[in-house]
């Protein structure tokens, strides 16, 4: 299991989420519902609960245990959740792939984070998890996920046309790779769950 917290800056870490985050997330995006609008599913209410994101976790966390997912939250100096950044359909064998989904609490953004965040979790899904590379995928206008993607290595390699139902439509996407290495496969990955 990938289990390291890493600082990102004085005051924010980024670390393995845990079910006892369920109450800090459903803070955190309740927060920054309106922010992120343009950039989400529309979700019920009961999604920006803590008992919402407990089932949430719920299922993140079997994933992850079963080699699927492994996700993390960005953390304040209080250890609260404050965004979230998960690889998400892990394939091993000869595709060795993960794709990556994010986002930052509004009252955290403009700060870097997201953008250090993104270069740990690449690092970690090379050398830990052993794969060859990500794919991320942004609403076409979400322009600073972009510049995020682009400083952290990653190439667009296509636009999905209506490849998401976003704030209310099937919205296009820009999508996005960084191959981590194209070394042989070796070893066996360390399982998200384990």
């Amino acid at each position: 299991m990938i289990n390291e917290t890493h600082r990102l800056d004085a005051e924010v870490r980024l670390r393995p989420v845990t079910a006892a985050d369920a109450a800090s997330l459903a803070g955190s995006m309740t927060r920054s519902r309106a922010y992120m609008r343009p950039w989400e599913p529309r979700r019920p209410d009961a999604f920006y609960t803590e008992e919402g994101q407990r089932q949430r976790l719920a299922g993140l966390l079997a994933d992850r245990e079963a080699g699927r997912a492994m996700a993390w939250v960005l953390a304040d100096e209080e250890d609260r959740a404050i965004g979230g950044f998960n690889l998400n359909a892990i394939a091993l064998g000869p595709f060795r792939s993960a794709t990556l989904g994010y986002w930052v609490d509004v009252e955290y953004t403009g700060r870097g984070l997201a953008t250090a965040a993104v270069r740990k979790i690449c690092d970690l899904a090379r050398d830990e998890l052993r794969l060859h590379r990500v794919e991320a995928g942004t609403v076409t206008a979400n322009t600073a996920s972009q510049r995020v993607l682009t400083k952290c290595g990653f190439e667009q390699f296509g636009l999905a046309p209506r490849y998401l139902h976003i704030d209310g439509e099937w919205r296009d996407h820009r999508l996005f790779q960084r191959i981590l290495h194209d070394g042989p496969l070796t070893g066996e990955p360390a399982a998200p769950g384990a």
